[in-house]
């Protein structure tokens, strides 16, 4: 089943007429009819782009999400001579077992994470993956690749003493959820799955090499900019000779714009809180350096492998929230997903990028959480 979340004609002339005052575009006839709406809605409109995609139709992220919530319960657990991942549950001790997978991969897990699920209801399960977050080493690539994730999912489960788990990731998180699901699809109850991205080398191309940047050639310069003219038939690999050297500042001056490329394009409205993640060098050195590490690798699996397995998922509810302007995971991933599972549902949200803090793609998300309450 696919959901598209259709805007109404009232909303396409919205838009026309925030063109049109900025000086643009001349309104439809089709507009000019409906300027009671419009004016109402233009505000929103306007709105949205001066509070970076706060609110959509009146409701805010803090309307959509649940309120913010503590932890009950951290560890630190060994998973390797080398790593030690730290882990937190939140929401119901006792409650419905579901595992929160970060993206990047290098992300992090985050305390914003756990407002997508009724407390009430869940156990919420992070954990920060290898090398990132509070797990230790930080930034370290040796000994960290995707069937090493999928082993510290399944040691997590066995040391929480849990079962069977819905499991929820977006972007990379989606690349690992159903990586995870396909190693063990006895272990899991449902697939809450945002912003598809798996991994093949034609996703990797088209948002580092060329692609994206026709889209956003503003923020795509600095990144290219960074590299040598002679290297730049593969910026993967240039940026993984930097984020690998052994000068400190090489690395963190590659991380930095790594990071700002990313964040600059996560979200259909700019966000500026967002890109000042970049900022973080710890952060960014993390998140920079892993995720290269797992690009120039090909996330150590053959391309396409999920696709290719996509059968072992056939008995396993999966769920799709996908923005239609995502430039970082464009819809197509998800589309093709949603053909290789047809009892896959998909909603396409047709106001947002890339971004779970989307209100709208946030809003999906939580009707999908809700339904199995």
């Amino acid at each position: 089943m696919i959901a598209l979340r259709n805007s109404s004609s009232a909303l396409r002339c919205v838009s026309l007429a925030s063109v049109h005052s900025a000086g643009y575009h001349q309104p439809s006839p089709l507009c000019s009819r409906l300027s009671p709406v419009r004016t109402s809605l233009d505000f929103q409109i306007i709105s949205n782009s001066s509070r970076k995609m706060a609110t959509r139709f009146g409701q805010t992220l803090d309307d959509v999400l649940f309120p913010p919530i503590e932890t009950s319960k951290t560890g630190m657990l060994e998973v390797s001579p080398i790593h030690t991942v730290y882990w937190e549950v939140s929401g119901n001790p006792s409650g419905t077992p579901v595992m929160v997978l970060h993206g990047g991969p290098g992300g992090g897990s985050q305390a914003e994470y756990r407002r997508y699920f009724d407390p009430k209801v869940y156990q919420i399960i992070q954990m920060d993956q290898r090398g990132c977050g509070k797990s230790t080493p930080h930034a370290e690539l040796d000994d960290n690749n995707t069937q090493a994730l999928v082993a510290d999912i399944e040691k997590l489960r066995q040391f929480l003493g849990v079962d069977t788990w819905y499991v929820f990731g977006g972007s990379w998180g989606s690349t690992l959820s159903l990586t995870y699901a396909i190693f063990h699809p006895d272990r899991v109850k449902a697939l809450m799955l945002r912003g598809i991205f798996m991994c093949r080398r034609s996703e990797l191309l088209w948002f580092y090499q060329d692609g994206a940047s026709h889209i956003f050639p503003d923020k795509f310069h600095p990144y290219r900019e960074h590299i040598p003219e002679e290297e730049r038939g593969d910026l993967i690999a240039a940026y993984y000779k930097r984020l690998t050297s052994s000068d400190g500042n090489v690395r963190r001056a590659a991380a930095k714009e790594w990071c700002l490329w990313e964040m600059g394009t996560s979200k259909l409205m700019p966000d500026t809180a967002y890109m000042d993640k970049a900022d973080n060098l710890d952060f960014a050195a993390a998140f920079s350096r892993i995720e290269c590490h797992y690009f120039i690798n090909a996330i150590f699996l053959e391309d396409g492998y999920i696709l290719k397995q996509a059968g072992k998922l056939m008995n396993i509810p999966v769920h799709i929230v996908q923005g239609r302007y995502d430039v970082v995971c464009p819809a197509v991933s998800a589309w093709e997903l949603h053909q290789a599972l047809p009892h896959s549902t998909l909603a396409i949200v047709p106001d947002a990028g890339h971004s779970m803090g989307e209100v709208g793609i946030a809003k999906e998300l939580v009707d999908i959480t809700n339904k199995y309450k």
